[in-house]
């Protein structure tokens, strides 16, 4: 079998990875030229920064008056070690697990934590657990939408607004792309390197009013890192939720995330981003619905996420073969895109199954997803013409 011709239109931005994501459209280095560098990140020109991003992080977001919002270290597995070590212990939890992320975190909770009553609600990749089984008179551990398995929860309405525990989401692919029940949501952390496309190593943990009555009220029995530490003498933290960061930030990060956020603003804020990526995902189905060898990994529609769109190829490898053979075939696609400068990082990640995986959040263009689809075909039809011993 000949391969066929490559197509003649490409992506203008190649980068669909799912972390750290696309920059936001008309994006240059010139956007952090206004860093504060050079400066202690406790002058008052940085604090003022960091209190920017928080402030219109709020704003975009429409957080409640009585939720606080502070930058912490190590990304968004900062901020949820920090809330599962710092508020855990006093109730039996439940740890929802369906992706590698959610299983991580019931494996810290288990493990690490040593917590010995708790329950990991279980579920293969491209499915949820049963939500029904959640017991909300316990602390409830879940990620609201999972990064390497294309799976969101389908809303809000499995959680009740009176419970006894708390609930603590991970949500780092899905704020500023999927609209989130704050009232329903104790504690919320996510990264600037999803849908907001900013840089690594800062986390964002968002309180509300029940997480910091816990936080107030209990002392964890184990010993507490100087990083994760969110009060002092049985007292939050003030100064944390108005900038004054635990460690020391990359100011050029800082400056980046001001810069996605003043893109926000400029588009609409929280409903065009959630406009942008849900067109992105509409594409993406679209694509998906007219192409027989690829599908979707969440096999409920309405369990889909529209940022992390993970996919299966339909009936294993293009040899027919077995999944060793499928995850062959989906290296050497993502890795032709990837010769070709059309499509970078679409792997599967490395602990789903095997598959491609598509970044769709708000500052990729459908252009250049309506043009990725093409190459995407070119590549399959050029590792189905390969025989087994070439691939």
């Amino acid at each position: 079998m000949n391969t066929p011709l490559r197509p003649d239109v490409r992506p203008a931005k190649p980068q669909f990875s799912s972390g750290p994501c696309a920059k936001r459209p008309g994006w240059s280095l010139e956007a952090l030229a206004g860093a504060v560098v050079g400066r202690s990140h406790r002058c008052p020109a940085s604090v003022a920064k960091l209190a920017a991003v928080i402030e219109k992080s709020r704003a975009i977001l429409g957080l409640p008056a009585g939720h606080r919002m502070a930058i912490v270290p190590a990304s968004d597995t900062g901020a949820m070690e920090m809330a599962l070590w710092s508020l855990l212990g006093p109730r039996g939890v439940d740890a929802l697990a369906w992706e590698s992320f959610g299983s991580l975190w019931a494996a810290d909770v288990t493990g690490q934590l040593g917590l010995e009553d708790v329950r990991v609600l279980a579920a293969d990749y491209g499915a949820l657990p049963d939500l029904s089984q959640v017991d909300f008179s316990r602390d409830v551990v879940f990620t609201w939408n999972g990064t390497t398995s294309g799976v969101r929860v389908p809303g809000a309405g499995w959680i009740p607004s009176a419970r006894q525990g708390l609930t603590i989401c991970d949500a780092t692919s899905a704020v500023f792309a999927m609209d989130l029940p704050w009232d329903k949501l104790d504690v919320v952390t996510y990264s600037w390197q999803k849908v907001l496309g900013g840089e690594g190593q800062h986390g964002m943990l968002i309180l509300g009013p029940r997480a910091v009555e816990r936080l107030e009220s209990h002392t964890p029995p184990w010993p507490m890192p100087k990083i994760f530490r969110l009060t002092e003498g049985g007292t939050l933290i003030d100064g944390l939720f108005k900038g004054r960061t635990i460690n020391t930030p990359s100011m050029l990060a800082v400056e980046d995330a001001l810069d996605a956020l003043g893109w926000a603003g400029t588009i609409g804020g929280l409903p065009a981003l959630i406009a942008r990526s849900e067109a992105n995902f509409q594409a993406i189905a679209g694509w998906v619905g007219r192409t027989p060898w690829v599908d979707f990994l969440a096999a409920d529609p309405a369990t889909r996420s529209c940022t992390s769109v993970c996919l299966k190829l339909a009936g294993g490898a293009p040899t027919g073969r077995g999944r060793e053979d499928q995850a062959a075939a989906a290296r050497r696609i993502a890795g032709l895109l990837e010769d070709e400068g059309v499509a970078f990082d679409i792997n599967a990640y490395r602990d789903a199954p095997p598959g491609l995986r598509i970044w769709a959040g708000a500052t990729v263009e459908r252009a250049d997803l309506e043009a990725l689809f093409p190459w995407l075909d070119w590549a399959y039809a050029a590792t189905a013409a390969q025989t087994p011993a070439e691939a």
